[in-house]
């Protein structure tokens, strides 16, 4: 199966048509009246179609098992055509149209295991998605053409040459895949003066987003966070839960780091943390949607 582990979960919604065609209207009537030998044709089809969905990982070898949290089925009388419609919802990682089409193809299929008794002539048809809302679809994702980065990397020993930069190369390697242009890359000491001059004087300069990685942690020469806070014209604490709480789903000490973000003369600021998988995670669990922020600055309406 594709890897989505990556991903955040987000409200998913699908909804599926199928359509049953009968030969005559003594069909319809007896489907409306419950007098079908078999039994309540809606009522049954209803039931047979929730339990399509369920059993959508089971029967489809690429689809990921995901929680069901709701399902609907409607249905729609014109002439001697039936339309189902199947509307399915999760708050998860990938989306439900899938299941969606099965469970419709699954109702339309016992109904005609129901009918045949009567009809010879039913036909099912025009399965298909009508809409799926949630994740790509839904939220466009926000591209970075015309805005410009600069990327700080805050280590002692990256900087006197100990050890090789990783963490500011996988952002920057992330800001390009979102059309970010990157205008600055630079690697300095873990020093409170360097970290607050990089902030001022690029804040100042024509750069849209700075980036530092580095000195988020708990030892005593981490001092990035207690650095920037007093620069920030407003915090932005919603960033910083979504990357803990991201990172903390995938890796059990990621509650310790102190990610920050906020905004500097309408420049965004963010310091993420120093290590490889976190500063990737970090990328990973806020672009490229943070980036709707600069319209928000703009004061667009979205």
């Amino acid at each position: 199966m594709v890897d989505i582990t990556h991903k955040s979960p987000t409200l998913r919604t699908a909804t599926a048509q199928a359509i049953v065609k009968v030969s005559k209207q003594e069909t319809i009537d007896a489907i409306q009246n419950k007098t079908v030998p078999k039994g309540d044709v809606f009522e049954m089809s209803r039931a047979a179609g929730l339990l399509g969905i369920k059993q959508t990982p089971y029967l489809l070898p690429d689809c990921h098992p995901l929680p069901i949290e709701y399902t609907g089925v409607e249905y729609q009388i014109n002439g001697l055509e039936i339309t189902v419609l199947m509307t399915v919802k999760t708050i998860y990682k990938t989306g439900v149209e899938v299941e969606a089409m099965h469970g419709a193809s699954v109702v339309a299929l016992n109904m005609y295991d129901m009918l045949k008794p009567i009809d010879k002539e039913v036909e099912i048809k025009h399965i298909k998605l009508l809409e799926k809302r949630g994740g790509k679809s839904t939220y466009k994702q926000k591209k970075g053409t015309g805005l410009k980065a600069s990327v700080i990397v805050c280590s002692d020993t990256i900087s006197a040459g100990i050890k090789e930069d990783k963490a500011g190369k996988a952002i920057i390697e992330k800001l390009r895949a979102c059309d970010v242009t990157v205008g600055e890359y630079t690697v300095i000491p873990d020093e409170k003066e360097i970290i607050e001059e990089k902030a001022i004087s690029n804040s100042q300069k024509d750069f849209d987003l700075i980036i530092y990685t580095g000195g988020t942690g708990l030892s005593p020469r981490d001092v990035t966070p207690e650095t920037l806070l007093p620069l920030l014209d407003r915090r932005i604490l919603g960033v910083e839960e979504t990357i803990r709480n991201y990172g903390q789903n995938r890796m059990p000490y990621a509650m310790l780091s102190r990610s920050v973000a906020g905004v500097i003369n309408n420049t965004l600021v963010l310091a993420l943390p120093g290590s490889t998988n976190g500063a990737k995670e970090s990328m990973e669990a806020i672009f490229p949607e943070i980036l709707h922020i600069y319209g928000v600055l703009k004061g667009e309406r979205h």
